[in-house]
C-alpha cells in the first residue's frame, strides 16, 4: 500500500479516530504501524467508543472541544445508520450511509473482523490462529453441534467473540498478517484520511459534500 504522507499534517490540529471497540482499535494501530504511518506524530487518537451507540456523545464533545479536532472514524455496516443520525444532529447534512466516508467514517461490509478473514481467506486465517496457539482450540470448539453449520468464516467470526479478550489479540493478528498492497478497503481510506491534512470537525459541520460525495471529492 502507498500512502501520501506530507511533511506536516498540523501538529497543533488533534485528530481523533473514532472506533466501536477494542479489536478495531487493535487492527488500525497494527495496520498504521506496518503501513509506517506515525500516530502519535500527527497528534491521532484511536479512541475506542465501548460501543456504535456512542457515537453521538463523542461528535457532542468534538464540537465541544476547545481545539476541534478532525474527527474520522470506521464503522459496520449495520450500524451506520447510528452514525448517521448522531452526525445529524450535531448539524452535519448528511443524507445516508453512503455519505459516511465524506464526513470521515469508513464503512466496513458486516464488520472490522469480518473484512480481515475476507481478505486473509480460509488458509491465512488457519495460519493465524496456528500462530496465536489457538487452532486446536478452534477446532474442538467448532466440532461441538452448535458449531457446526455456517461457512469457515461464520465460524472465525463466532469463535472470535467466544472469549473475553480473544477478538481483540486476533483482530491485531489478522492485521499484521495482511498484504500492505491488498488492505480492505475502509482500512485505506481511513489510513489515507490519517495520512493527510484536512478540516476540522467544526469547519466541517458547516460544508455540505458536492456531486462527488466520497472522502476525496471532499479535497
Amino acid at each position: 500500500m502507498t500512502v501520501s504522507v506530507p511533511a506536516q499534517v498540523g501538529p497543533a490540529t488533534p485528530v481523533w479516530v473514532l472506533l466501536e471497540g477494542a479489536s478495531d482499535v487493535a487492527a488500525v494501530r497494527v495496520v498504521a504501524q506496518r503501513a509506517g504511518v506515525s500516530l502519535e506524530a500527527r497528534g491521532v487518537e484511536l479512541v475506542d467508543m465501548h460501543g456504535a451507540t456512542n457515537i453521538r456523545r463523542h461528535l457532542f464533545a468534538a464540537t465541544e472541544a476547545t481545539d476541534s479536532p478532525r474527527v474520522l472514524g470506521m464503522c459496520d455496516a449495520p450500524e451506520a445508520p447510528f452514525f448517521v443520525r448522531a452526525l445529524r444532529r450535531v448539524g452535519c447534512a448528511v443524507d445516508g450511509p453512503g455519505d459516511l466516508p465524506w464526513w470521515g467514517f469508513q464503512v466496513c461490509d458486516r464488520d472490522l473482523e469480518d473484512e480481515l478473514v475476507r481478505h486473509l481467506g480460509e488458509a491465512g486465517t488457519r495460519t493465524v490462529l496456528e500462530e496465536l496457539g489457538l487452532t486446536q482450540r478452534f477446532a474442538m470448539l467448532t466440532q461441538q453441534p452448535a458449531w457446526v453449520s455456517g461457512s469457515f468464516h461464520d465460524r472465525v467470526h463466532r469463535f472470535a467473540g467466544a472469549a473475553s479478550g480473544r477478538k481483540e489479540l486476533m483482530a491485531g493478528a489478522l492485521a499484521g498478517a495482511l498484504d500492505l498492497d491488498a488492505l480492505p478497503r475502509p482500512l485505506t481510506g481511513l489510513l489515507d484520511a490519517i495520512s493527510r491534512s484536512g478540516p476540522t470537525f467544526e469547519e466541517l459541520r458547516g460544508a455540505a459534500p458536492g456531486p462527488d460525495r466520497t472522502a476525496e471529492g471532499r479535497g
